[in-house]
């Protein structure tokens, strides 16, 4: 792993959880502040190093919050409640999510961290100790996706255009940047797709080793992000492709931690397109051929690009 992602993650474990309670955003979260961790008094910023975090076993209950994840940093999401109150909370590896809808198939008990989306509804159960909140439990309300959606980019994460490093990847960030408010955050720096048979989901030996090498060849850029996108071709109703879209994902994503030991913190959000932006014409069994696939995009942040 790269020195800033292993400076990062180290001084995240040392220093008191900080951040400003007026006008956060993503881009307001650089990871230079996350070396100097503090408590944010109203506009006012105090810097403070404490202990290392203990195990959740031995923190005490802290207060129980609702509202809705407005802005993400590596390990420390914001919730914004009814009221405006903003509270910082840091999300370990023992921090059980949950959501009441499901999604892409995975179990709705337990959820990895890159479905904390920015502006979903949740319900937090919390941890105390002296360096700040630990997330215990989250709840996701996540019924509606495009609600959830609608109000992430109803956000004050506002992004630039994207100027893309490599040009034959022009037109699937093009495709991407209509169906994600904040694709223009990432450069993206390559693309894999692997290819399925008609209504299946299964993944082929070749495939397997081509996801894996993907993985190894993205884990060696700094602060490299995978995002998955399952789609299908034009044959069946759109109801049984959008599943069977989500189902691909699904099993790319499962893959690709389970086998590749890609880590969840350093996925986004998977999702399902159906037949939505095919890559050739579905009039053809050639087409539906290339259509039928999962997309494996590596993005790295355009900050840290750009260092």
């Amino acid at each position: 792993m790269n020195a800033l992602m292993k400076t990062s993650k180290a001084m995240l474990l040392l220093a008191t959880t900080m951040l400003p309670v007026s006008g956060l955003a993503a881009q307001d979260m650089p990871a230079q502040d996350m070396q100097a961790q503090g408590q944010a008094q109203g506009d006012t910023l105090t810097t403070a190093y404490g202990p290392q975090m203990p195990a959740m076993s031995e923190m005490t209950a802290g207060p129980d919050l609702d509202g809705i994840i407005s802005a993400r940093s590596g390990d420390r999401i914001q919730i914004t409640a009814e009221d405006g109150t903003k509270t910082v909370l840091t999300v370990t590896d023992e921090t059980r999510i949950k959501s009441s809808g499901g999604f892409l198939g995975l179990n709705k008990d337990r959820l990895a961290a890159n479905e904390l989306l920015n502006g979903i509804p949740v319900s937090v159960e919390t941890l105390q100790w002296d360096g700040g909140l630990v997330a215990g439990e989250i709840d996701l309300k996540k019924k509606d996706l495009k609600t959830a959606e609608m109000i992430y980019n109803a956000t004050d994460q506002r992004f630039g255009d994207n100027e893309l490093a490599i040009q034959q990847n022009a037109a699937a960030t093009e495709a991407l940047r209509g169906r994600f408010g904040d694709i223009d955050k990432y450069n993206v720096k390559n693309v894999t797709n692997v290819n399925f048979a008609t209504g299946k989901y299964n993944l082929s030996e070749q495939d397997k080793a081509l996801l894996c090498n993907t993985a190894s060849q993205a884990d060696a850029m700094e602060n490299a992000l995978l995002l998955v996108v399952g789609y299908t071709d034009s044959t069946g109703s759109q109801e049984f492709n959008q599943v069977l879209s989500e189902k691909r994902a699904a099993r790319v994503v499962n893959h690709l931690q389970q086998a590749c030991g890609w880590k969840p913190y350093r996925m986004l959000t998977p999702t399902g397109m159906a037949e939505a932006d095919p890559m050739a014409d579905n009039s053809t069994p050639e087409g539906k051929a290339q259509n039928r696939r999962v997309a494996v995009n590596v993005l790295v942040s355009k900050a840290v690009d750009e260092m």
